[in-house]
């Protein structure tokens, strides 16, 4: 281990998978990032680990906050990335969850401490979690999308070979770093509403969540996100139905969803997801508004 990765313990595992999810780039409308924190509640998984920012992070671009502790003393919140051990013993494997912010530097070391703890901890399969800003309504499930560069991985999971080219995150580099390091991996992406991109989808990560336990073969109970997505549908469709454009393009959109829901070919896949953000990152570098697709929160 390195001195940039503080591991306060070891812990045993039984076949594990790795779980990643990075708030920033890869994580429109926080979906990926609230998925991986509800996974590390609701397992009860246990922190073992972390990188150290101080390599990896701009702080001038990634700020730390300042918060109170008791209301008297002040602290400062560096940017994290953490791993949490969740031992399920009604599963036939335990799960280690990544949570993060999405470095600003040295990607390469960064995916090498992540792939290197992996190796070390026996992980079978590396598993990203990702959202982005698509031409998709809030009123219907969102969408999943898994992929895979592995013909034997997309053949046993059921995934998608990515053929994407274009702009990539500390998801594709740490997909490439598994690659070099013989470590299987796949990647889920939610496609979430690209007219309310600020506001947090609890529905892209139900349904990521949904997909994972599927993916792995694990139970996890989603009523929470269920009922925090039938909240969110309602305030999003009172704020939408105040403005009549945007009405009458939601409801385009549904119209769309509806006719093509019963033939899963058509529904967007992987690619076309990933073209969506290309297309909206574009938009927003000839705006002048810098190359996120999605705010840091």
């Amino acid at each position: 281990m390195t001195e940039e990765l503080r591991l306060d313990r070891r812990p045993s595992l039984r076949r594990p998978a790795l779980v990643c999810a990075f708030r920033g780039w890869n994580d429109g409308g926080q979906g990926a990032s609230l998925a991986g924190t509800f996974l590390v509640r609701a397992w009860g998984a246990q922190r073992f680990a972390e990188i150290d920012p101080e390599l990896f992070f701009d702080f001038q671009a990634t700020r730390p906050h300042i918060s109170f502790t008791e209301g008297q003393s002040r602290k400062i919140d560096w940017p994290e990335n953490g791993f949490f051990a969740a031992e399920l013993p009604a599963a036939g494997r335990d799960v280690v969850v990544m949570l993060g912010t999405e470095p600003n530097l040295r990607w390469r070391t960064f995916c090498g401490l992540v792939t290197g703890l992996a190796g070390d901890l026996g992980v079978e399969l590396v598993v990203t979690l990702g959202s982005l800003l698509a031409d998709v309504p809030h009123t219907r499930p969102a969408p999943v999308t898994g992929n895979a560069t592995d013909p034997a991985l997309i053949a046993e999971l059921g995934l998608q070979y990515s053929r994407y080219e274009g702009p990539t995150g500390i998801v594709g580099s740490l997909h490439d770093a598994c690659r070099i390091a013989r470590l299987p991996s796949a990647s889920l992406w939610a496609a979430v509403p690209h007219y309310v991109s600020m506001t947090p989808s609890p529905r892209a990560a139900k349904a990521l969540c949904d997909r994972l336990a599927d993916l792995l073969d694990l139970d996890v109970d989603t009523g929470e996100l269920e009922r925090a997505s039938d909240a969110y549908v309602e305030q999003v469709s009172e704020a939408v139905s105040a403005d009549a454009e945007t009405a009458a393009y939601v409801d385009e959109l549904e119209h769309r969803i509806d006719e093509i829901a019963a033939d899963e070919s058509e529904l967007p896949s992987g690619d076309s997801l990933a073209a969506e953000l290309t297309r909206f990152l574009r938009e927003r570098e000839e705006d002048g508004n810098g190359g996120e697709p999605s705010a840091e929160h």
